[in-house]
């Protein structure tokens, strides 16, 4: 008896103490070689490491081959990232990248004069490079103001219809441009205070909110609402408007959005944007707390009217 005992002790142990299958041994995810573990060192702070496309956006691109012959490539040619090279000792740029547009011509190049020549080929990123073009936003300050003094200054004379002035009994166009205001100061302060994420969406732009950091998701969320809510403008507008005086009322709405967006994307990068941000909300809404809202539709052509009597656009009359 007692050494049945024993015995079933000893069982016991063995059930407890029985092989674990640990599963099917796999090396380290960071098991990597050298030149792998520098390609993602690489990748980490410069965005973009070999086989990254980029398009030539100037007139030509000076390359040197491995014969140090100068080849040539030429605007809107897609080059690819062959291979990077790191020369500690060249006081110019230590970093040499070795781009091909095709089996024949490839060669090297400074990464500092490569990046001053190509955009990533992506139509995003080139739309991005468009907009962030320092000499385009002086000019398009200057232009949109301009432009926008003499639009309002006519609509105001037509005593045509016009955003924040004389507006129209719709929120949307008065959310439109706070959304524009709003998305150009949030797309300055992330260049201000978060460059290097501004730089990897550059390099890697996603249009989905979800797939993106949040500064970023919180960005790319804004640009869609814009686009809604410019929709919704557009058949409110149809819906409320002859087409005479809703292409004259857009024309007005388009000018304030483009003072909007270089306004704040400009004063944003000196911390002005922020408080004349939440000085243009206030203003903004009181100004639409002004309008007079619609109680009556014209019986002859559906226009609304804010009070018995003539219509301003059939010119029938309401009693």
């Amino acid at each position: 008896m007692r050494i049945n005992k024993i015995l079933s002790t000893v069982f016991c142990c063995l059930m407890l103490t029985s092989c674990y299958n640990h599963g099917q041994q796999t090396p380290d995810a960071w098991d990597l070689t050298r030149e792998q573990l520098d390609s993602i060192s690489f990748f980490t702070t410069h965005h973009y490491t070999q086989g990254y496309n980029f398009v030539v956006n100037q007139d030509s691109l000076q390359l040197l081959d491995d014969d140090n012959n100068v080849i040539s490539v030429m605007k809107n040619d897609v080059l690819v990232v062959a291979d990077i090279n790191i020369v500690p000792t060249d006081s110019l740029d230590s970093i040499w990248v070795k781009v091909a547009r095709d089996q024949i011509t490839q060669g090297w190049i400074h990464e500092s004069e490569m990046l001053k020549a190509v955009s990533p080929d992506d139509p995003v990123s080139q739309f991005i490079d468009f907009f962030s073009d320092s000499h385009l936003l002086i000019f398009l300050a200057f232009f949109v103001v301009v432009a926008a003094a003499y639009g309002l200054f006519y609509l105001s004379r037509r005593n045509a219809f016009i955003v924040h002035f004389r507006d129209i009994d719709s929120f949307y166009p008065t959310l439109l441009s706070l959304l524009v205001a709003a998305s150009a100061t949030l797309y300055a302060s992330i260049q201000l205070f978060a460059p290097e994420t501004w730089r990897h969406f550059y390099y890697h732009p996603s249009l989905n909110p979800f797939a993106l950091p949040a500064i970023l998701g919180l960005f790319v969320t804004s640009v869609w609402a814009i686009i809604i809510v410019g929709v919704a403008v557009l058949f409110d507008l149809y819906r409320r408007m002859p087409l005479g005086d809703a292409v004259l009322y857009l024309g007005g709405l388009a000018a304030v959005c483009a003072v909007d967006y270089v306004v704040f994307s400009l004063t944003t990068l000196y911390y002005i944007g922020y408080p004349l941000l939440i000085a243009y909300v206030c203003f903004a809404i009181w100004r639409y707390s002004k309008v007079s809202h619609v109680h009556y539709v014209c019986g002859n052509c559906g226009g609304q009217l804010t009070q018995k009597g003539e219509c301003p656009y059939c010119h029938a009359l309401n009693e």
